[in-house]
């Protein structure tokens, strides 16, 4: 690419977008466009379970409806996760030389539990799961029933900075504030906290724009890529759209795109989400090429943004 910035869209193929979804997109490409940056289209269909190409192509068509284009990416086969198993297999073998990943057997709830404190006689540091101290005797035990184990990245004892480009300085001991986690599930599907670092390793982002949601995954991100050897990105996370029961979901039906396209125009959602997030004093219509000469994160609001009943 000719740019130094680099942004991307990186949504996931298991529903149809909503309102919440749209405003992370918008923010993400007026973000780029306003630095004169390139954009990235990545599908993140890891999960085979979950991925369908009818949301593919949907989401794809969504984004071009409100009117975000983008220079370079999917349906190109090299920017779906799907296809690029390979790179972090090499990554994954490349963590596992540095004995920094090992096998997990625990079962979902057990993981969920050890995620929750230590187990009795480890230290307070720990990521409390009992495979990272299982002897070589014990594993092969395991390995012999023939059930097959996770595998977990170790994660260290240290402090990780990360200069969040809305929400300022956030700063995480991985180790104790999260814990070991999942980069490989016992199925072979690599996890996300991998891949997405892998991804936007090597394809050269700069500017990675997403939801508050993902903040605490900042940190172990901007490590995992630095442990690979590459140059993180700068990241700049945005409110969340909620509903009276948290964070907006694709099974709200009636704030996914597949019914507001045939509710309102691109326009009058842009001015609405706009207004929603700060950007405009009024919901005016406007398109988002229109937004991009008077972005600034300094006008984006850092509390999430509760929907009116009006608006659901």
């Amino acid at each position: 690419m000719s740019t130094n910035v680099v942004g991307r869209f990186a949504p996931s193929p298991s529903g149809y977008m909503h309102m919440g979804n749209l405003l992370a997109m918008l923010l993400a490409w007026l973000d780029c466009r306003s630095l004169g940056g390139q954009m990235l289209f990545r599908m993140e269909d890891l999960d085979p379970a979950r991925s369908k190409p009818v949301y593919m192509q949907a989401l794809a068509e969504d984004l071009r409806w409100l009117g975000l284009d983008w220079d370079c990416g999917w349906p190109e086969p090299a920017y779906a996760q799907s296809n690029r198993s390979t790179l972090y297999e090499d990554a994954f073998r490349l963590l596992q030389n540095r004995d920094l990943v090992y096998p997990c057997w625990c079962s979902r709830a057990e993981r969920l539990a050890a995620a929750s404190a230590p187990h009795p006689g480890e230290t307070e540091f720990d990521s409390g799961c009992r495979c990272a101290h299982l002897s070589a005797k014990e594993r092969l035990c395991l390995e012999a029933s023939g059930r097959k184990p996770a595998w977990k990245l170790r994660c260290p004892d240290r402090e990780i900075t990360v200069e969040d480009g809305h929400y300022g300085t956030i700063v995480q001991n991985p180790a104790r504030d999260v814990g070991d986690f999942i980069i490989r599930r016992a199925d072979g599907v690599f996890a996300y906290q991998l891949a997405v670092s892998v991804d936007d390793m090597l394809m050269g982002v700069s500017r990675v724009v997403r939801g508050r949601d993902l903040l605490s995954s900042a940190p172990r991100q901007k490590w995992l890529i630095e442990t690979l050897g590459g140059k993180p990105p700068v990241y700049c996370h945005a409110p969340l759209l909620t509903e009276g029961s948290g964070k907006l979901s694709k099974r709200l039906g009636s704030l996914s795109t597949e019914v507001l396209r045939k509710e309102t125009t691109p326009e009058a959602l842009t001015g609405k989400l706009a207004f929603l997030c700060g950007l405009s004093e009024t919901e005016a219509a406007v398109s988002p090429r229109d937004l991009i000469a008077g972005f600034s994160w300094e006008m984006i609001k850092k509390a999430d943004i509760e929907i009116a009943p009006e608006a659901r």
